[in-house]
């Protein structure tokens, strides 16, 4: 116990003393950490100024640097527009001396012109004294001598033309007589064939006899519609099981046979079918021609022919000269020219394509006005940049044209072999067709008329009106007209019977 009482103080007071070292340790340790951050905070500032410092002196050299290339720049500019100014100046001036030396040049040009005047006018003036003493020397006035001038070269050139014509004349008869009949000879006998006659009736076979009064229809109205939409006659006889179409145009008459055996096959046979029939075959029509032109160049073995020329080829099928298919015929002819043109080593295929294309001018006559079907051939083809060769032969086969190559030689003669071997052609029918033609021009003249057909071998013209613009009182001159122009213009056998139709139609629909 007493020791306690010894031990006891001297623990509180160990601990005492311990506690105020504790303080004043701690004290000391915080006035250190407080030195501690000033001197970090001052070591901060320090570093911050000097930072500061450096990146002024850096943005200070940048700046330095960029000013510098900027001047550099900008004298560079100026220098270089220097440059330009002087380049600038230099033209001008340049500009200017050119500008002096033109007006120099124009200025010496105008004294050189007159001085030109006035030595032309010295020369002519010259002229007309020599000219005066001459004709006073020779009692020849100017257009006497030249005229007698003329007249001595020309006759001196017709002697020399004379004599060298006459040499080989000679020549030449004692060697093309025989040959041309050798080349003919060949020609003919290589292409010896049939060429069918188109006469001036088709027939149409009927599946039996009663199919005769169908198409005749009630008191006649079906054929008279027919006859008059196709100005064909339409005869029906006692022939079985046939009706005859006459006319003398082959594509009204092929017209009317289509649009007969369509009517037939279909059953139905009344005007207004009628009406339907025809007006779709006129349409095909073109197809048809079409179809039978390519058919023939493919046969012959042509190439390069336009379209609308083939067309015309096809429609040389539906027309004739002197009763001779025209088609037929220029087909003979392609091949005659083929063959002589090989015998004397010419171009077999250019001949035949003259030979084909040579009558081309008979479907564009009645279009293109009046003129030789030779030369409106060879017009038309130019218009398809045809061979001048092809087109020179064409226009000159009947001498309307001087012939300007061997090949044009070879088609007049072609031509003349298809046309006057026996039984190529029955009869001229040359100017009845263009009669037949004039009278159907001379109708479709008038005002309000819609289609005009002449039939009856040109006896009687039918003429189609419009029923808006001709009333009956106007038929009836109108038809005395159409009459009294034909009288006057055209000369006909016998008398022209003018027939005029006016139909009304009134066309309702029942719904």
């Amino acid at each position: 116990m007493a020791l306690l009482k010894i031990l006891l103080p001297s623990l509180v007071g160990g601990i005492a003393l311990g506690y105020i070292l504790r303080l004043v340790i701690g004290r000391i340790k915080l006035t250190s950490a407080e030195v501690r951050s000033k001197k970090i905070l001052e070591d901060a500032q320090r570093d911050a100024e000097s930072k500061k410092r450096e990146y002024l002196l850096e943005a200070r050299d940048q700046i330095y640097k960029e000013r510098n290339e900027l001047e550099k720049e900008l004298k560079i500019r100026r220098e270089e527009t220097k440059k330009l100014e002087q380049r600038f100046r230099q033209k001008e001036e340049n500009i200017d001396k050119r500008v002096e030396i033109l007006e120099k040049k124009e200025n010496h040009a105008d004294q050189l012109e007159k001085e030109l005047k006035g030595k032309d006018e010295n020369l002519k003036k010259e002229q007309e004294r020599i000219q005066k003493q001459l004709e006073k020397i020779s009692n020849l006035s100017k257009e006497e001598a030249r005229k007698l001038f003329l007249e001595n070269i020309q006759k001196e050139a017709k002697y020399e033309a004379l004599k060298i014509a006459t040499t080989i004349e000679d020549e030449a008869k004692r060697t093309a007589e025989t040959k041309s009949q050798e080349i003919i000879a060949n020609a003919i006998q290589r292409n010896a064939s049939l060429l069918t006659s188109e006469l001036s009736v088709t027939t149409v076979h009927l599946p039996n006899d009663e199919m005769k009064g169908r198409i005749i229809g009630r008191e006649g109205r079906n054929i008279r519609t027919l006859e008059n939409l196709t100005g064909v006659d339409i005869i029906i006889d006692d022939t079985p099981d046939t009706v005859v179409i006459s006319g003398y145009d082959p594509m009204k008459r092929e017209i009317a046979k289509i649009a007969l055996e369509k009517l037939i096959f279909d059953g139905r046979i009344h005007p207004s079918r009628i009406e339907e029939i025809v007006e779709n075959v006129q349409k095909n029509i073109d197809n048809f021609m079409m179809e039978r032109g390519e058919q023939v160049i493919f046969k012959l073995g042509l190439q390069g022919i336009h379209s609308d020329v083939i067309k015309l080829i096809g429609k040389m099928n539906y027309r004739t000269s002197y009763g001779q298919n025209t088609l037929n015929h220029s087909i003979e002819v392609a091949h005659l020219c083929q063959s002589m043109a090989a015998d004397m080593s010419l171009d077999p295929i250019l001949a035949k394509r003259i030979g084909l294309l040579h009558d081309i001018g008979k479907c564009l006559s009645t279009e293109s006005g009046d003129g030789s079907h030779a030369v409106v051939g060879g017009e038309f083809l130019k218009k398809y940049n045809e061979n001048n060769i092809v087109i020179n032969s064409i226009a000159s086969h009947h001498g309307d044209r001087d012939p300007e190559t061997v090949y044009a030689v070879l088609v007049q003669a072609a031509d003349a072999i298809s046309a006057s071997r026996p039984g190529a052609r029955k009869e001229n029918i040359d100017e009845y067709v263009k009669r037949l033609e004039s009278i159907e021009k001379i109708a479709n003249g008038f005002d309000g008329v819609d289609k005009a057909y002449a039939i009856q071998a040109g006896r009687e013209v039918r003429i189609i009106v419009s029923n808006d613009h001709v009333s009956d009182d106007d038929a009836k001159s109108l038809a005395k007209e159409i009459a009294k122009k034909i009288e006057s213009e055209l000369r006909y056998p016998g008398q022209v019977k003018v027939t005029l139709i006016r139909e009304t139609r009134i066309i309702e629909y029942a719904r």
